[in-house]
This record gives structure tokens, sequence and C-alpha cells, in this order.
């Protein structure tokens, strides 16, 4: 294995676990999670759909370690969605939770620049 081989497999098994364990605290509905989403207007009904999405896409990218497209799909499809909670979070004018979003999308960016 190469160094380059090793060290996307590390970072992109790193992404997901981050992206698997927000999705695991928005479907447990964990209160620093679940509290936001309220102050930003999120409706409760889309909580399950947006923590299975999250879901999706993490286990979407350690898949893209054997399947590269499906890794490349899920990484895109979690940059949309963490896009969108940027938007979210700026349209409710939270500025000062604006970097949480952002903390999710840079890895995953970086993982899809390095599986492309």
């Amino acid at each position: 294995m190469s160094t380059t081989t090793a060290v996307v497999t590390v970072l992109t098994a790193l992404t997901a676990l981050w992206v698997g364990f927000s999705s695991f605290s928005l479907l447990r509905r964990a209160p620093f999670v679940v509290d936001p989403l309220v102050t930003y207007g999120v409706p409760r009904s889309w909580w399950t759909p947006l923590g299975i999405a999250k879901g999706a896409g993490a286990l979407g990218l350690l898949v893209g370690l054997a399947v590269p497209a499906v890794g490349i799909a899920a990484a895109v499809c979690l940059i949309a969605y963490f896009l969108g909670a940027v938007v979210t979070v700026l349209r409710a004018r939270s500025y000062q939770t604006v970097a949480f979003p952002v903390l999710y999308l840079i890895p995953v960016a970086i993982t899809l620049a390095l599986m492309a």
C-alpha cells in the first residue's frame, strides 16, 4: 500500500466516522444537535430523514474505499448537504454557529479531492 493510499484511506475513514457520529447524534436526538435545529427553524419531521442522509453519506464514503464511484457520489451529496446546512444557519442569522457545518464540509471536500 502506498503512502498516498494509506493517507486517503485514513482520512476517508475518519471523515466517515465523524459524519456518522453526527448522524447517530441527530437520530438519537442529542440536545447539542437538535437544540440548534429548533433555533434554525428546521421542522422536526425533517430530522430523521436528515440523520439518515448523513448516515448514508458516511456509509457511502466507506464503500468508496472499495468502489470509488460510490465514494465520490457520497462525498458530492454530503457537500451539498453541508452547504445546505451553512445556508440554513446563515438564513437563521446564527453567525456564531456557522463554523459547525463548515467543520464537516471541509474534511468531506478534502476527501472528495483526494478520491477524484
